[in-house]
C-alpha cells in the first residue's frame, strides 16, 4: 500500500513541477491572488459530479487557465492536462466522505478526490497554498527555494548513509574471501542499503515536486544509487535460506517495507530472510553462494552462473577451485574458465590487501576489473 501511495503522490508531483505549463499557471493564480479548485481528469466518476458551469474544450494555456479561475468555481481538465474543458462548474461529491479540511473549497476537493481518485489541486486565495490530493493523501506545496533546501539537506544525508553503505560492502566482501561472514555481517549490510532506498525516496520526493530546477539534484543522486539495488538483490540471493520461497526482489521489498523501528532490529531482517534465531547474530557463521562476489569479478551467462553455483555450493568452494575445474561446469569453456579464475584471484587480492577508507576516511575506490 506504501508503494502505490508513493507513486500516486510522485507522479502527482510531476504533473505540477516546476517547468510544466501546469505549473506556470497555478504560478499565474498564485500571482493573481484569484484561488482555484482543479480537477485532472474527465472520467465519469468526475463527470457524474459536475453541475452547471461551460463548456470550454480548449487547449490549455497557463493564460487562458488563469483568466477562467477568476470564475468562482472549479475548472475539470482533461486527464493529461493538454485541454481545459469545463469552467465554473460545481462540484457535488458525496457528502457521507470524510474530511478533515474546513473551507468549502478544500472540504470539497478532497471529497472529490476520495470518491473519483484523481488528481484534485486546491489553491487558497488567501494563504498562497498549493495542496494536491489524490485518491486518500494531501500534499501541501512549499516554494522551490524551500523545496530545494530541504532536498539539500536529504541529499546531505543520503551521501552518509551511502558513506556507511560502501564501508559495510566493503567489509562484507572481504569476510567472504575470508569465509568468515556471519549472519549479522549479511544483515547489517542489508539494514543499511534499506535505509540508503528509504532516504533517495524522500529526495526523489524533492526532485520531481522541484521540476526542472532539480535536474542537478538528479544526476548526483542517480550517481550515488548506482548498483545500490542490484547490490541488495545479489546479497539476498546470496544468503537468503534455501527454504525462501520469496524471489530476491520480494524479500528486498518486504526489508525496505518495514517500519523505522522495525528496521533496526537485525533479527527482524533475518527473520524475513528466513532464519529463525534464537540467540546472537554474530554467532551464527553463514557460507555465500558466491554470486555477488562472481558477477563483480567476471561478467558471465545466466545459466553459467547459475550451472557454476550449483556445481560448487557456495563462494568458498568457488575460490579455492583451479581452471580444470571451472572447465567442468556446463557452458564455461576454457577461455571463460582462465578469464574468471585470473580475474577471481586479482579480485581477492585487492579487497584481502587494500583497506576500505584511507587515511582521509574517503572511500577506496574498487578496482576496475
Amino acid at each position: 500500500m506504501k508503494e502505490i501511495e508513493d507513486k500516486l503522490l510522485l507522479d502527482s508531483l510531476k504533473r505540477v513541477a516546476p517547468g510544466t505549463i501546469l505549473r506556470t499557471g497555478i504560478e499565474y493564480i498564485l500571482q493573481g491572488k484569484t484561488g482555484g479548485l482543479v480537477v485532472v481528469g474527465d472520467s465519469d466518476e468526475v463527470l457524474k459530479l459536475v453541475n452547471g458551469g461551460f463548456y470550454i474544450g480548449c487547449a490549455f494555456s497557463p493564460a487562458k487557465f488563469y483568466e477562467l479561475a477568476k470564475m468562482d468555481g472549479a475548472m475539470i481538465l482533461s486527464s493529461d492536462a493538454k485541454k481545459i474543458l469545463y469552467a465554473n462548474t460545481h462540484l457535488f461529491p458525496d457528502p457521507e466522505i470524510d474530511t478533515s479540511e474546513t473551507g468549502t473549497r478544500h472540504r470539497t476537493a478532497e471529497r472529490v478526490a476520495k470518491q473519483t481518485r484523481n488528481l484534485v489541486i486546491s489553491i487558497s486565495q488567501k494563504r498562497d497554498i498549493v495542496t494536491l490530493y489524490i485518491d486518500h493523501l494531501k500534499y501541501m506545496m512549499e516554494e522551490p527555494r524551500v523545496v530545494l533546501s530541504k532536498a539539500n539537506q536529504a541529499l546531505q544525508t543520503l551521501e552518509k548513509y551511502k558513506k556507511g553503505l560502501d564501508q559495510l560492502t566493503f567489509n562484507l566482501t572481504i569476510r567472504e574471501l575470508e569465509d568468515l561472514v556471519t549472519l549479522f555481517d549479511a544483515v547489517s549490510v542489508l539494514q543499511r542499503s534499506a535505509i540508503v532506498q528509504k532516504t533517495e525516496k524522500e529526495v526523489r520526493k524533492y526532485i520531481y515536486e522541484l521540476g526542472t530546477d532539480g535536474r542537478l539534484l538528479k544526476m548526483q543522486v542517480e550517481e550515488l544509487m548506482a548498483n545500490v539495488v542490484d547490490d541488495s538483490i545479489k546479497i539476498i540471493k546470496d544468503y537468503a535460506h534455501p527454504k525462501k520461497e520469496e524471489s530476491p526482489s520480494e524479500v528486498k521489498d518486504q526489508i525496505n517495507g518495514l517500519s523505522a523501528d522495525d528496521l533496526l532490529r537485525l533479527e527482524k531482517i533475518a527473520d524475513i530472510l528466513g532464519y529463525e534465531v534464537q540467540g546472537n547474530l554474530r554467532e551464527l557463521s553463514v557460507h555465500p553462494r558466491g554470486i555477488r562476489v562472481v558477477t563483480e569479478a567476471r561478467r558471465l551467462p545466466q545459466t553459467v552462473l547459475n550451472n557454476l553455483i550449483e556445481k560448487f555450493g557456495n563462494l568458498s568452494n568457488i575460490m579455492a577451485a583451479g581452471i580444470e575445474d571451472f572447465t567442468q561446469v556446463s557452458g564455461m569453456g576454457k577461455v571463460r574458465a582462465k578469464s574468471l579464475y585470473e580475474r577471481l584471484k586479482k579480485f581477492s587480492e585487492y579487497y584481502l590487501y587494500n583497506e576500505p577508507y584511507n587515511f582521509k576516511g574517503e572511500v577506496v575506490q574498487r578496482l576496475k576489473l
